[in-house]
């Protein structure tokens, strides 16, 4: 299938970038630009794309406003936001995926430079590779009727194929039994002390979801890494505290852990838990490298956590795209962690929590409805 892809943006300078980024790709194909919220409104009418690249600020009507069109006319096109790389981008871009934008991207300082049109290319290629394969998937399920094929429903306790204490399966063996016991006995006995969720492509809406349903009193932290740039974690961390019971922060070098806080990795920058010399735990902020293509990394999180503080932590993988955090699960799941991931008829994009599955490091496979209930009753009384 070819991506019929429509611009919006109300610089001359961007809009010829982007055009040419998107139209440089394998099977996309550029069907227009707009310069203001209203042209793009009646081109989306006209041209019927499937994505449209939205500027957040522009005359007439802004990106937000358009949004809002999109929705209440049911038009049926994605929407990737093109951002300012500021504090109101970022205020802007979560509201823009609150209003069911697919994903964002940041602006360079300049687009003119070789360096910036590398950039918004990198930036935009694996957002439409994964938009087309979404787009592919849902045109095989609607088949030749035109209509949804209904999947079958999902178990709130559906487990991943190998996963501690599922029943064994025709291929199952009695050395996987045996491993499957003794994880499954680890961790039934030992509670967490803190959870540890890694994120992508739509985890701002997921979180917003997820940790409202955590109780205040839980009684451990949350340490959060969300894939995003400076600048738009600390508005995710505002938004999160307006939704939810327990304390939300972005964090900063030196912050000592509590419970019933949520920790949000600062864009940019990398975050670890450490021991603190009193015995409790400390967050380092650090300009490491990235990992994965991602700083903050899922996987620096997990690692921390899993050498300083074996068998002690519970991880969430929920949407996002690319592998991050399956290496970092793997050392968890070695000391006994339990590691939720997010179904696939849940997420934004399939990516990460797959290649958890995969891996074979997943405990259980949840609709994300049902995850902050397991969180619960793992923290408060061991897996159920």
């Amino acid at each position: 299938m070819r991506l019929r892809t429509l611009v919006a943006d109300d610089s001359v300078v961007f809009r010829k970038v982007l055009s040419d980024a998107l139209a440089s790709m394998p099977d996309v194909e550029v069907v227009g630009t707009a310069s203001n919220g209203r042209q793009a409104l009646q081109r989306v009418r006209e041209l019927r794309p499937d994505l449209l690249t939205l500027d957040m600020e522009m005359p007439e009507m802004d990106g937000l406003a358009v949004l809002d069109a999109l929705k209440q006319s049911g038009d049926a096109a994605s929407v990737i936001v093109v951002s300012a790389l500021t504090r109101k981008g970022g205020t802007l871009t979560l509201r823009a995926l609150e209003k069911g934008a697919f994903d964002f991207i940041t602006k360079p300082d300049t687009a003119t430079g070789e360096l910036g049109r590398e950039a918004i290319h990198r930036e935009l290629c694996p957002r439409v590779k994964a938009l087309m394969s979404r787009h592919e998937i849902r045109n095989i399920l609607r088949g030749r009727s035109g209509h949804a094929v209904p999947s079958a429903p999902v178990s709130p306790t559906a487990r991943a194929p190998g996963a501690l204490g599922s029943a064994p399966g025709r291929t199952g063996t009695r050395t996987l039994d045996s491993i499957s016991g003794r994880m499954n006995h680890l961790t039934s006995t030992v509670r967490p002390e803190m959870v540890l969720i890694g994120v992508s492509t739509g985890g701002p809406n997921a979180l917003a979801r997820l940790l409202p349903a955590i109780p205040g009193n839980i009684g451990v932290p949350f340490l959060v890494v969300q894939h995003m740039p400076p600048m738009f974690t600390q508005s995710l961390a505002d938004s999160l505290a307006a939704k939810c019971a327990m304390q939300v922060c972005e964090a900063s070098s030196g912050d000592v852990v509590k419970a019933n806080t949520v920790y949000i990795a600062p864009g940019g920058r990398q975050m670890r838990v450490h021991p603190a010399s009193d015995g409790g735990k400390v967050l380092q902020i650090t300009d490491d490298p990235p990992e994965n293509n991602c700083r903050p990394a899922a996987d620096y999180l997990f690692r921390s956590a899993a050498n300083h503080y074996p068998g002690r932590s519970m991880a969430v993988i929920l949407t996002g795209m690319g592998n991050d955090g399956s290496t970092g699960l793997r050392l968890l799941r070695r000391c006994g962690c339990p590691v939720i991931a997010q179904d696939e008829a849940t997420c934004v994009v399939y990516g990460m929590p797959k290649a958890a599955v995969e891996a074979k490091v997943v405990d259980w496979v949840l609709p994300l409805d049902s995850i902050a209930g397991r969180i619960v009753s793992t923290v408060r009384g061991g897996p159920g």
